[in-house]
């Protein structure tokens, strides 16, 4: 398979990017219902799979996007330069986001990591090994990677929340500018942290993995690696927990099986069934819907308006009869409704931001 952009890949991330506006803009966060949260600390929710999945598609589309330049002899150095040129605006983009919002809603302390920043460095790693090294060695990386993070975990005595190696790393080398602080122990933990980016390349990783596969025509490879990795997070689990805040190799293979299974059944619906690809519109435009709705939440927060929009269209006339927590979600969906508006509106005039 030859093709460069396959429209279930397209669709697979915009329905990614859409449950990222849906769990991340509730009306109220004190009444989410239990899917649309991260679990607490160990386990993992539906929102627990939206970043690996995320992240997976990024890989996916550098197999798509690379791999037929590089058979086709394309200049290495020169796709190098692409990528890490690419990158780099990605966590420029995600260091601008970060301050729009010390800004506009201020805080103690600005925070260097973030998701776009993650994004930027994932796609370095992984566009570059995906250039420069086969795949057995590619491979070989991911399991390098996998093992060096457990066995760092795993030094630190301890995987629970402030005492983990990640948590007291960020805190030795970033501390006050993470996205939590502890006020007892004063230490910190980023959930997009140094040590927890470890693992999350080898998530993109897997993503080339399976794009290769899937330029190949080889779907059940893919579902035969995926209930593989979902098997082996599970017995992983055991005696490392999945854990998204810390990225564990356990979360890495959990998550990366159902992401396999997802591109699997989206290529077969979407591109050899002819499924409409919903969401195909967020994917191509995923980058401005992400950045445009932040930057939105940010300006009608600092004016005032969006506890007003909250309470007087949705709260206000919802809660009595509903409850607390339906209007709460239906806040949500009409976030993502406005927005997928706009791409919709962008993709239909082929206006297309490229980072």
């Amino acid at each position: 398979m030859a093709a460069a952009r396959l429209a279930s890949v397209d669709a697979m991330r915009g329905i990614t990017v859409a449950g990222m506006l849906l769990v991340n803009n509730p009306g109220d966060w004190s009444h989410v219902y239990a899917p649309l949260r991260h679990a607490d600390w160990h386990g993992c929710t539906p929102t627990d799979l939206i970043f690996p999945f995320f992240l997976f598609v990024v890989g996916v589309s550098i197999a798509l996007t690379l791999g037929p330049r590089i058979e086709g002899g394309g200049d290495r150095a020169a796709l190098s330069r692409g990528v890490l040129v690419r990158a780099a605006r990605l966590v420029a983009l995600g260091l601008g986001l970060h301050l729009a919002a010390w800004w506009l809603l201020g805080g103690e302390h600005y925070r260097p990591w973030g998701v776009l920043q993650r994004i930027g460095l994932c796609f370095a790693a992984a566009g570059l090994l995906a250039i420069h090294v086969r795949a057995v060695g590619q491979w070989i990386v991911v399991a390098a990677l996998l093992g060096a993070a457990w066995a760092l975990l795993a030094a630190g005595g301890s995987y629970e929340p402030w005492e983990n190696v990640a948590s007291r790393l960020d805190t030795a080398l970033f501390a006050p500018w993470l996205y939590q602080i502890d006020p007892v122990t004063g230490r910190g933990h980023d959930p997009e942290g140094l040590l927890s980016t470890l693992p999350a390349i080898a998530t993109t990783l897997l993503g080339v993995r399976a794009g290769e596969t899937l330029r190949r025509g080889r779907v059940g490879a893919i579902v035969a690696g995926a209930l593989i990795a979902l098997a082996l997070g599970a017995a992983w689990s055991l005696v490392l927990p999945i854990n998204k805040a810390l990225w564990t190799p356990s979360y890495v293979a959990w998550t990366a099986g159902w992401a396999g299974l997802a591109l699997a059944a989206t290529h077969a619906l979407v591109d050899r069934l002819g499924v409409p690809a919903w969401g195909r519109a967020f994917g191509v435009n995923a980058i401005a819907a992400y950045v445009g709705s932040a930057l939105m939440v940010y300006v009608l927060a600092a004016a005032g308006l969006w506890s007003v929009l909250y309470e007087t269209g949705f709260a206000g006339w919802m809660t009595p009869r509903f409850g607390p927590t339906l209007p709460s979600l239906a806040f949500a969906l009409a976030f993502v409704a406005f927005w997928w508006g706009v791409v919709h509106i962008m993709d239909r005039r082929g206006w297309q931001l490229r980072v």
